[in-house]
C-alpha cells in the first residue's frame, strides 16, 4: 500500500491529496470512518469539477478506496488503510505531504489522544498482546482460507504424519486408547501396546473381518475381534468396520488430510455434550420475545435437536448399541426464582422431540435477591458468571455421571463460562459468538467510560478476548463475521487491534489467521419452517386463526392499529424492538414512502405495545420511537403491530400466512450476524430483504433468489422493495419465482443436519489437535488466566458492589 501513496505522491495527484486534506479540515468532523470518507472524496470531485476518470482511476481514487478511516490532528492526519481483508496499515500524512507509517502503538495513543484519554505522563497502559502465544499452531497464509480452518490443520497434521511419523503414530495410538464409554474400554484394547503392534494387527483385523459378508452384524464376530486387540467402536457391520480399519492402515502407511478428517470423524469420542446460554429465560414455553432471548433460544434448540440426533446416528454406525451407548445433550442456563408465566424456574426440563436431551438451570448465587431472583439483563450479568460456573461444574458431573466429553459457548457470556468449565474439566471448548456488541455499537470501545454506566463494555469485550483465545475452536454462521469483506471489518477482526482508553491496548487481541475459526452456518427447523405450498403439512385451522390475527383481529391488549384495506400485499417483518434490528427504521421508510402505503400494508411481529410492561431501556426507547413515527408519518390504517409472543409453530404458519397473499419479507436490521428470520422466511416462501449489514449477504443472492437493502438510506430501500413490486405487476409469475429460488438456497445450504455433522466432525478433529499440542498451549492459557483474575475479576467485582447497593 505504501507503494500507492509513493504514487500519488509521485504524480501530479499530489496536489488533489493536499486539496483534499484541506477540504476535509473544513467539515465538522475529525474522526471519519470509510462512507464518510467516500462521500467526502465525492464532494471534493464535485466542487473540484474532476473527470469520470479521475473520480474512479486514478491513483488517489484506488488509495481513497482503501482508507477505512482518517484521523484528522492539527498539523497532520492519519491514514488507516485495510489494503486487503485482515491487514491493517496506517501512515502520518504531514502537511508538506512527507508519509511515515505508524506502529500500532503510534495508532492507539492517537485514538486515545482523539477522545482525550491519553497522558503520557501518568505512564503506558497495560498492552494485551496474544500473538507470542499462537506459535503452537500453524497458520493459515491466504485470507480466503480463512474460515475453513479445519482443512488446513488436516493437512498441516497429515503432513506431521508424513514428516515424522514415529512421534505422531505415537500420539495416534495413544489417543486412540483413551477412549471409554461408562468405563468400558472402546476401539483398542491391552492386547495391542505399541503404534507397531497396532500397524500389524490392523492388517490381520482386516484379512479377518473380510471373510464376512459386507451386512453382517457386528456382534457376529466382535468376540473375535476383541482376540485381535479391537473394541466396539470400529463400526455397526464388516464392511463398516473394514472401512474404518482401511482408513487407519492407509493413513499409517500414507498419510492424507482427507482420510485423516473421515478417520477421526468416525471416532466415537463424543457422548455427553453440554451447550451454554446462562443469562436466562431459556426455555420452550413462553420466552421468545423475552428481551435478549428470541433468537438464541429457536438457535441453540434447533441444534440440540440435530447434535442428539446426529450423534445417534453416528454411535449406531459406530456399532456401540453393543454397549447401550446413548447420547446425552445438556443446556446450561440459570434458574429463575421469578419467572413470571415460565418454567424458567425449574431445575430440569426435558427438550420437546429429543430422546436424551435437557434444559438444566442453576441459579445465581444471591448476593441481591432484587437482583438474583429476576432475569439479568446481558450486559449487568457478568458478577455472576464464575460463582454460576464452579455451581453449574458439580450440577453437570452428577447430570452426567461424568465429564462432558464437549463444551459449546453461545454468545459473549456463554462463552466465557465455557472457558471456566473447560479449564476445570480438561475439555474441548467451541465457541459461538452469534453477534459480538463490539461491532454492533460504533465506537463502542474507544468512547467506553461514556458507556460503561449503561452496558459495561469494558468487562464484556475483556471477556470476548479470554474466551476466543481460549477456545479450542470457533464456529461462526458466515465468512464476513470473522474477518469482513473488502469495504468492511469483520466482527472477529474488530478484536485484532483497539484500544480502551486508560484501560488497555490491545496490539494483537485475536490471531485471525489461527485454524481455529470454521464458518458452519445453523439451518432452520423444517418441521415448523417449510414452503407456504406444502397445503398438506399445513392445519387449516391454524391458518385461518392467524390470517385473522395478522389482519382483521381486534384486541387493544395485544394488537395496535387497524388496517383501511386489509387485503393490499403485506410487507411484513418479526423481530424484538432493539435500536440494531431497526423495526422503526423500517417504519420510517414506510411512512416516507407514498407509493409503497399506496400497495402495502406494514405488518410487524415486535415485542411489546406499551413501555410499561417492559424493563429494558432499549425496547422502551424503540416502542416510543415507534408510535411517534406512527404519528408523524399518519400511518394510522396502513400499520399493524402485534405486541404478542408466537409460539415456534405459528411463527411457521404466520410466513407462510403472508406468502398466501404474496406478501414480502423485510429484515432491516442495520447489523446482523447471520440471520435466522431470512432462513425461516426464504424457506416458507416468502420473497426476502435483507440488510446488506451482516450475515445476509452470504444468504441472500441478490436479485436472484433475494434482495439487498441499506437500511440507513430510506429512500434506497424503498426503491429497491418498489421495483420489485413494480416487475411482479409487470410479469405475473415473478413472484412465484423469487420465491421458489429461496426455498431451494435454503434447502441446499442451510439444513440442520449439514451443521450438526460438521460441527462433531470439528469437534472430534480440533479433540485430537488438543490432545496432541495441549503442552505447547499451556502457556497461552496462563496468559489467558492472568487477564481473568487481574483484571475481569475486579471489574466484575466492582458492578457487583453497585448491585449490591441497589
Amino acid at each position: 500500500m505504501s507503494e500507492l501513496i509513493q504514487a500519488v505522491l509521485d504524480s501530479n495527484e499530489r496536489t488533489d491529496l493536499r486539496q483534499f486534506a484541506s477540504e476535509l479540515r473544513k467539515r465538522d468532523q475529525r474522526y471519519l470512518l470509510r462512507n464518510d470518507i467516500l462521500t467526502a472524496f465525492s464532494d471534493y470531485c464535485n466542487t473540484y469539477d474532476r473527470s469520470e476518470d479521475f473520480r474512479q482511476q486514478s491513483h488517489l481514487s484506488k488509495l481513497i478506496y482503501y482508507v477505512q478511516e482518517i484521523i484528522l490532528e492539527q498539523e497532520s492526519l492519519c491514514l488507516i488503510i485495510r489494503p486487503k481483508i485482515a491487514n491493517e496499515q496506517a501512515y502520518w500524512v504531514f502537511e508538506d505531504l512527507t508519509i511515515e507509517p505508524m506502529t500500532p502503538q503510534d495508532l492507539l495513543d492517537l485514538r486515545d489522544r482523539f477522545v482525550n484519554r491519553h497522558h503520557p505522563q501518568e505512564g503506558d497502559v497495560l498492552e494485551i498482546d496474544f500473538e507470542p502465544f499462537y506459535d503452537y499452531s500453524p497458520a493459515i497464509r491466504d485470507s480466503k482460507n480463512i474460515g475453513k480452518g479445519v482443512d488446513y490443520l488436516n493437512r498441516f497434521m497429515s503432513s506431521k504424519l508424513f514428516q515424522d511419523p514415529t512421534q505422531w503414530l505415537e500420539a495416534l495410538y495413544k489417543f486412540l486408547s483413551l477412549h471409554r464409554h461408562n468405563g468400558t474400554q472402546l476401539l483398542i484394547n491391552g492386547r495391542i501396546q505399541s503404534q507397531q503392534q497396532l500397524s500389524s494387527q490392523i492388517k490381520r483385523a482386516i484379512n479377518f473381518v473380510s471373510r464376512y459378508d459386507t451386512n453382517e452384524p457386528y456382534n457376529k464376530f466382535r468376540f473375535e475381534l476383541q482376540e485381535l486387540g479391537f473394541e466396539p467402536g470400529w463400526g455397526n457391520t464388516a464392511g463398516r468396520v473394514r472401512e474404518t480399519l482401511d482408513m487407519l492402515d492407509s493413513l499409517i502407511d500414507s498419510p492424507d488430510h482427507q482420510a485423516l478428517e473421515t478417520f477421526i470423524s468416525r471416532i466415537p469420542m463424543i457422548f455427553r455434550v453440554v451447550l451454554l446460554s446462562p443469562h436466562g429465560w431459556f426455555g420452550q414455553e413462553g420466552v421468545l420475545g423475552r428481551p435478549d432471548t428470541g433468537g438464541q433460544v429457536v438457535y441453540v434448540l434447533d441444534q440440540v435437536r440435530s447434535i442428539e440426533q446426529q450423534l445417534q446416528e453416528e454411535i449406531s454406525l459406530a456399532g456401540l448399541d453393543v454397549q447401550s451407548a446413548y447420547p446425552k445433550v445438556i443446556v446450561l442456563t440459570r434458574l429463575l426464582p421469578n419467572c413470571e408465566d415460565t418454567l424458567c424456574n425449574q431445575r430440569l426440563e426435558k427438550i420437546h422431540a429429543t430422546h436424551n436431551a435437557w434444559i438444566l438451570r442453576v441459579p445465581f448465587r444471591e448476593f441481591n435477591p432484587k437482583y438474583t431472583q429476576n432475569w439479568i439483563s446481558r450486559f449487568e450479568i457478568w458478577p455472576y458468571l464464575e460463582t454460576f460456573a464452579i455451581d453449574a461444574e458439580r450440577e453437570l458431573l452428577a447430570e452426567f455421571q461424568g465429564k462432558p466429553d464437549l463444551i459449546i459457548g453461545n454468545y459473549s457470556d456463554g462463552n466465557l463460562v465455557s472457558f471456566l468449565l473447560a479449564r476445570r474439566l480438561k475439555v474441548t471448548q467451541c465457541i459461538i459468538a452469534h453477534a459480538l456488541e463490539k461491532s454492533k455499537y460504533l465506537f463502542s470501545n474507544l468512547y467506553w467510560q461514556d458507556l460503561e454506566e449503561q452496558y459495561h463494555f469494558s468487562i464484556q469485550f475483556t471477556a470476548d478476548l479470554i474466551a476466543m483465545n481460549s477456545a479450542n475452536f470457533v464456529v461462526s454462521s458466515t465468512y464476513q463475521e470473522i474477518v469482513g469483506t473488502k469495504e468492511s471489518v469483520g466482527q472477529y477482526e474488530s478484536y485484532h487491534r483497539f484500544t480502551m482508553p486508560e484501560l488497555y491496548h490491545v496490539v494483537n487481541g485475536i490471531d485471525l489467521f489461527s485454524p481455529k475459526f470454521n464458518v458452519v452456518p445453523p439451518g432452520v427447523n423444517e418441521t415448523v419452517y417449510f414452503p407456504y405450498h406444502r397445503s398438506e403439512d399445513r392445519v387449516p385451522g391454524d391458518r385461518d386463526r392467524l390470517d385473522k390475527l395478522l389482519f382483521t383481529d381486534n384486541d387493544p391488549a395485544a394488537i395496535f392499529g387497524t388496517l383501511d384495506d386489509p387485503n393490499k400485499r403485506p410487507l411484513f417483518s418479526m423481530a424484538r424492538l432493539d435500536r440494531i434490528k431497526n423495526l422503526t427504521g423500517l417504519a420510517e421508510c414506510f411512512g416516507k414512502s407514498e407509493a409503497l402505503q399506496e400497495q402495502c400494508n406494514l405488518i410487524l411481529i415486535a415485542g411489546k405495545l406499551r413501555t410499561e410492561d417492559s424493563t429494558d431501556r432499549e425496547e422502551i426507547s424503540e416502542i416510543e420511537k415507534l408510535y411517534h413515527i406512527i404519528d408523524q408519518y399518519n400511518l394510522q390504517g396502513k400499520i399493524r403491530w402485534l405486541g404478542v409472543r408466537l409460539p415456534k409453530t405459528d411463527s411457521g404458519e404466520v410466513y407462510r400466512v403472508i406468502a398466501d397473499r404474496q406478501g414480502i419479507f423485510v429484515q432491516p436490521a442495520l447489523f446482523e450476524a447471520f440471520g435466522l428470520t431470512i432462513l425461516e422466511a426464504m424457506i416458507s416462501g416468502l420473497p426476502t430483504f435483507g440488510t446488506r449489514f451482516g450475515g445476509p449477504l452470504e444468504i441472500i443472492q441478490d436479485k436472484h433468489n433475494g434482495f439487498y437493502i441499506n437500511p440507513t438510506h430510506h429512500e434506497d430501500m424503498a426503491e429497491v422493495i418498489l421495483d420489485f413490486l413494480s416487475k411482479c405487476e409487470h410479469k405475473p409469475d415473478y413472484w412465484k419465482e423469487i420465491s421458489q429460488r429461496g426455498i431451494d438456497r435454503v434447502y441446499s445450504t442451510y439444513t440442520w443436519k449439514i451443521h450438526a455433522t460438521k460441527l462433531l466432525s470439528l469437534s472430534k478433529i480440533y479433540g485430537f489437535w488438543n490432545y496432541t499440542s495441549q503442552e505447547n498451549r499451556e502457556d497461552m492459557l496462563r496468559y489467558i488466566e492472568m487477564l481473568f483474575h487481574l483484571l475481569y475479576k475486579p471489574m466484575a467485582k466492582s458492578l457487583l458492589e453497585k448491585h449490591m447497593q441497589a
